[in-house]
């Protein structure tokens, strides 16, 4: 990647989404009611991607911007199995469970913060009610490496775990110390070697710059830390600072947070040096290895961008089960409450816990479709989206279009009439480009606490 102009790329720093749904959660509202969310349930056809969350960590680490239920007392993890069951015999009524299931994973919170038994218990009743997995499924978990032992692997074996993520942020002792997140490196090593010894060949770490106190010489060190795990994929974040949404962020100095043309500059060699030890930027944030699946994906154009991450399993139907989780269908997005009271109180009363979402119009969907694409693959096929929506792509983003050329005059990307293609280094405002495509952005502009920023 070409040396970047860091004065200027720093001026293209705003309030953005990170596109993990489109619209954005921001539009999500109770106007999508239950009884049209429990109609999509039951006309769904095709294959399924599930996602169970379990919400509960020991202590705040202050970084996460995650929906988290702190508590050391173990009872409560035990009723949340309970109600997560009932909550799976919900939804079995309301979806046809013979359905493939492609790809499961367990999200948090802290997954292995539960026993070895429960998680257990937890995939045994899912496998018994959703019987149908295929053989290729991607089967997923995240995991800190600070609560994780051999029993809870020989239960990943067991139901065929295939992939796991391990948090790591970073290795530096201050920066640890700062986030309230101590974890030596030694503690990730013997966790990714457990991982190994029972044959995971995908690991995945997950790291965050802009943390407080990260300069760009102490994350050149956690990169190479991180390089010596030989994780299979690695993502890298940029930090979210919303401290009007998450109280632990609060406790930040501010002044310790790196300035847009630092965290810049810890991108760019963190995108130079991991391409030099033989990974591939695919999509924002995530580097691979070129023998993995994610990375012919990419090549192919079949990179798929989702709540779960990228992935390679498109096409299929999200459900989200548990406390705040989100699942998605064709035309919908649907979230849980995130409220543990009203969670409960809805398996009670025999209802799903459903909160609030959103129903894709037509404009929607397309969009949709274009930020997605950019998203995952750098790209845009026009003549592929004309013909899906049965447009003309240059008359119906003629606006979005007018915005890219500042982009365009910066040789971050280029416009033909049969493709978009983002530069490579214009892939560093992946999220910037995107945004002239949101039919809502321009109701945010201007309020600085609608989104994390771009850079």
């Amino acid at each position: 990647m070409s040396t970047i102009d860091l004065e200027k790329f720093s001026r293209y720093s705003r309030p953005g989404p990170r596109y993990t749904s489109y619209p954005t959660a921001l539009e999500f509202s109770d106007d999508f009611g239950y009884d049209r969310y429990l109609e999509y349930l039951e006309q769904g056809k095709g294959p399924l991607s599930i996602y169970v969350h379990l919400p509960f960590c020991r202590s705040a680490c202050y970084f996460c911007g995650c929906n988290v239920v702190f508590t050391s007392k173990r009872e409560k993890l035990s009723e949340y199995v309970e109600y997560l069951k009932r909550e799976i015999d919900i939804l079995a009524q309301h979806i046809d469970t013979k359905r493939e299931v492609i790809q499961f994973h367990f999200g948090g919170g802290t997954p292995t913060y539960y026993q070895a038994f429960e998680l257990d218990e937890i995939m045994e009743y899912l496998r018994s009610k959703f019987p149908n997995w295929s053989e290729e499924a991607e089967t997923s978990v995240e995991i800190d490496p600070r609560f994780f032992n051999e029993d809870q692997m020989k239960v990943f074996q067991k139901h065929g775990f295939n992939r796991i993520s391990f948090g790591v942020q970073d290795f530096d002792p201050r920066v640890q110390e700062e986030i309230h997140r101590i974890q030596p490196y030694e503690t990730t090593k013997a966790a990714v070697e457990l991982a190994r010894k029972y044959g995971i060949e995908s690991i995945n770490t997950d790291l965050i710059y802009g943390l407080p106190y990260q300069t760009l010489e102490s994350f050149q060190r956690t990169l190479e830390r991180a390089r010596s795990l030989d994780p299979d994929r690695l993502a890298v974040f940029n930090y979210a600072h919303v401290p009007w949404l998450k109280k632990t962020m609060r406790k930040f100095d501010e002044t310790t947070i790196p300035a847009p043309e630092v965290k810049l500059q810890i991108l760019q060699h963190t995108i130079d040096y991991l391409t030099a030890e033989g990974y591939e930027m695919i999509g924002m944030d995530h580097f691979a290895k070129p023998e993995d699946e994610l990375f012919g994906a990419i090549a192919k154009g079949e990179l798929h961008r989702n709540f779960q991450g990228y992935t390679t399993r498109g096409g299929a139907n999200l459900i989200g089960i548990g406390l705040t989780s989100i699942g998605e269908g064709e035309r919908y997005y649907a979230q849980n409450t995130k409220n543990m009271n009203e969670y409960e109180e809805a398996i009670d009363a025999g209802r799903l816990p459903y909160e609030r979402g959103v129903e894709l119009n037509d404009d929607d969907l397309l969009r949709k479709s274009v930020i997605m694409e950019l998203m995952a693959n750098f790209s845009v096929d026009i003549p592929r989206v004309e013909k899906e929506f049965g447009i003309d792509f240059a008359d119906y983003f003629a606006d979005a279009l007018e915005k890219l050329k500042e982009f365009e005059e910066a040789e971050l990307l280029s416009v033909t009439p049969q493709r978009i293609q983002v530069a490579p280094t214009g892939t560093l405002l992946i999220r910037n480009i995107a945004m002239p495509f949101d039919a809502y952005m321009n109701k945010y502009e201007g309020n600085k606490k609608s989104f994390s920023k771009t850079v």
